[in-house]
């Protein structure tokens, strides 16, 4: 017995009408009680497009019937599966073709390719519908469908020897040509789990492929364990990752460069699926997943449901903006192209800014759902801390090297959607919207969530910032009426992301490995809520000591522009606009400035922000003068934000009533942050409308 399935295809009219919520609750009770008499088996539930909104993360495998006769559309939707599963294997549980309304070689055609992108895309089976065209819907024979294939009288159909060559040559058909390719592990004193490692790529599937294994001088056993195995060691002094990385991409010799992690181990197909990806994508790069490894211990669990953990972010379903990487693979030649890794980076972020490199210089970075690595996570409290403040010191770095990347809360502005487990949501992210079409007719119904929402930020390591800012607030109020109301906005600060935290923690999800009781859940409960509130303060740790804190400045020293100006140039030769914009934001780029260009409902052009509390913003005109000679006008401004304009409201007015209350200290004092608050703004809006005006006059404007 494979596994058990507690229903079939509830049609999208029944769940309309019952709830999505009470569907839901009824399959998992169907799930339990299937569990109850089988504790081991596998239970899962057959959904269909129609009915795809239906969230039923309790489920041990993903399982949809699904009917379309476009390669490229049914590839497509199957890689959006697997981005649904949340690590959960994917069955096909129904595809097929009738061949009564296409002929029998149309169906033959069809399931051969469906049969074999299924395996392509990674999917743990399929079944197909039906074996003979002899089926009933309850007792009624079915006479205007044949699916089968075989006829009624079981005489085989052209599909069936074309599904059978199909299953045989799956998942990887003989004619593809392997390309040569580099596995590179790095490694740091990974003795602990190396071992795992390389057993793991030793078992690989793969015709030719070479282990380089580089000790980035490690102080334990890892190059005695590297030693045992069929790898070539390369030993060095301690340089950091990048450095050890680029270690091994001038060691390899093959015309791919695959990566993975001393604490990770592969599955026997890893390399396939990613070299067949990287082959038929035409990508310059291609990740996969990275799932917990099992066996790691609690706490180990509770880190995997937890947020922080290396993830994927897609801008499709096959194309990412950026790959983790501890399961990530590139060619060589894209690699040398772009001169590497950035070896500023030593212990984490070197992967974000290659993949931000390589998409700059042009290339597409897929992602290959099928391309499995297990991952040890932290198996405790202090590691778990250790690597989330390494993690936002590589962020500070990764700022300052591409800050036009952050918003102006210190946060990555991703194009893409963030993909795994443990990703916090906030208060908006649990509701969501099903597209059911006009009478809940659309053949693809999906939940759509909303975008990030001002909650959000109550989640980011700078939350607790503002928390401290409000005790601040509080302590210069005491003894004053006041007080209170610091008391209650603190209260609030606090309950916000404690609520959120532990609204994320019971949507975690533990493998059936762990033994079921009241402590044993209430223990992984409490251990995932703690680390999404814990999380957030690591990285603010790391974001401090690598200089991402929010009141930095960005670009050069200059002097302070505080009243908006106009610069005028003529120019002889004829150039749109859009040219001289592009030229002067890539100017100002390389002056470190953080350049932002007008939206579609901007009445600027270019903003360079300042920092936390101004910015400033330049408005360009061209006037067309014959022969093909321009006049062109630049005006700048210095622009205040609003967070400025509020907080130095706020201390204005603290202060006055304060001073009326006869509180005259913390007057003085409010009275002091108003100042501060005031000069920054006007030092930060003024040394960015000086750079665009420098920037501006360096054009030969006047």
């Amino acid at each position: 017995m494979f596994c058990y399935s507690v229903g079939n295809e509830i049609t999208s009219s029944i769940v309309r009408w019952h709830g999505k919520r009470q569907v839901e609750k009824f399959i998992q009770h169907l799930y339990h009680a299937a569990k109850q008499e089988d504790p081991d088996a596998l239970v899962t539930y057959v959904n269909y497009p129609s009915t795809e909104y239906l969230r039923l993360p309790f489920l041990d495998i993903l399982s949809f019937n699904v009917y379309l006769e476009s390669q490229q559309a049914f590839e497509d939707y199957l890689s959006r599966l697997h981005n649904l599963s949340d690590d959960r294997p994917v069955l096909l549980s129904e595809i097929g073709l009738d061949s009564i309304r296409n002929s029998e070689d149309k169906q033959a055609i069809t399931l051969e390719w469906q049969v074999r992108s299924v395996f392509k895309q990674g999917c743990c089976g399929v079944i197909v519908f039906a074996w003979t065209d002899e089926w009933y819907h309850g007792k009624h024979l079915v006479e205007d469908w044949k699916f089968g294939l075989t006829t009624r009288d079981r005489t085989p159909k052209p599909s069936l020897r074309a599904v059978r060559q199909a299953f045989q040559e799956s998942p990887f058909p003989p004619s593809i040509n392997w390309p040569r390719i580099s596995v590179v592990v790095c490694s740091y004193n990974g003795a602990s789990t190396i071992r795992d490692t390389l057993d793991g790529l030793q078992k690989l599937d793969y015709p030719d492929f070479e282990t380089i294994v580089v000790d980035d001088g490690s102080t334990d056993s890892t190059a005695q364990i590297a030693s045992e195995y069929p790898v070539q060691l390369v030993r060095t002094k301690n340089g950091g990752l990048s450095q050890a990385r680029n270690t091994g991409i001038q060691a390899a010799t093959g015309e791919i460069v695959a990566f993975i992690d001393d604490d990770a181990y592969p599955d026997i197909h890893w390399l396939k699926f990613l070299a067949r990806s990287i082959i038929e994508g035409k990508y310059v790069g291609v990740g996969g997943p990275n799932l917990p490894s099992s066996n790691d211990g609690w706490k180990a669990d509770a880190v995997a449901n937890s947020p922080g953990n290396p993830n994927v972010v897609l801008l499709t379903d096959r194309v990412a903006e950026h790959i983790p990487g501890v399961n990530m693979m590139f060619r060589k030649d894209a690699l040398n192209k772009i001169g590497g890794f950035d070896q500023v980076f030593k212990t984490a972020g070197d992967d974000v800014d290659l993949c931000w490199r390589l998409r700059e210089a042009g290339g597409i970075i897929g992602f290959s759902p099928a391309a499995v690595v297990w991952h040890h996570r932290r198996n405790s409290i202090r590691k778990f801390w250790r690597q989330q403040v390494g993690y936002g010191r590589a962020e500070g770095l990764l700022e300052r090297k591409w800050p036009e990347k952050y918003n102006s809360a210190n946060q990555v502005s991703w194009q893409g959607r963030i993909y795994g487990k443990g990703l916090p949501q906030d208060l908006a992210s649990f509701r969501g919207r099903v597209y059911q079409g006009v009478w809940g007719t659309a053949p693809f119904q999906s939940l759509y969530q909303p975008p990030p929402s001002h909650w959000s930020l109550t989640l980011s390591p700078e939350w607790y910032l503002v928390i401290g800012a409000l005790a601040i607030g509080f302590i210069l109020s005491l003894g004053w009426s006041v007080s209170s109301i610091f008391g209650l906005l603190i209260l609030t600060s606090l309950a916000l992301p404690v609520s959120q935290a532990w609204m994320n923690a019971r949507q975690a999800k533990f493998p059936d490995r762990i033994p079921k009781g009241l402590w044993q859940a209430l223990r992984l409960l409490v251990a995932v809520f703690a680390l999404h509130l814990l999380q957030p303060l690591a990285r603010l740790e790391g974001r401090l000591k690598g200089g991402l804190t929010p009141w930095r400045r960005h670009g050069t020293k200059t002097k302070i522009q505080l009243r908006a100006s106009t610069l005028t140039m003529w120019r002889d030769q004829r150039e749109s606009l859009e040219v001289t914009l592009e030229d002067l934001q890539r100017h100002l780029r390389e002056a470190n400035a953080v350049v932002i260009a007008g939206g579609d409902y901007d009445r600027w052009d270019l903003e360079v922000r300042g920092g936390l509390f101004g910015g400033g913003r330049l408005l360009a005109a061209v006037e067309e003068h014959a022969p093909g000679k321009q006049f062109l006008h630049f005006r700048v401004t210095p622009k205040y934000y609003l967070f400025a304009i509020l907080l130095g409201t706020v201390s204005t007015l603290m202060s006055i009533i304060a001073g009326l209350s006869g509180a005259w200290i913390p007057s003085a004092t409010w009275a002091l942050m108003a100042i501060l608050v005031a000069t920054r703004a006007l030092g930060d809006a003024g040394s960015a409308a000086d750079m665009l005006r420098e920037t501006v006059k360096r054009f030969g404007a006047s």
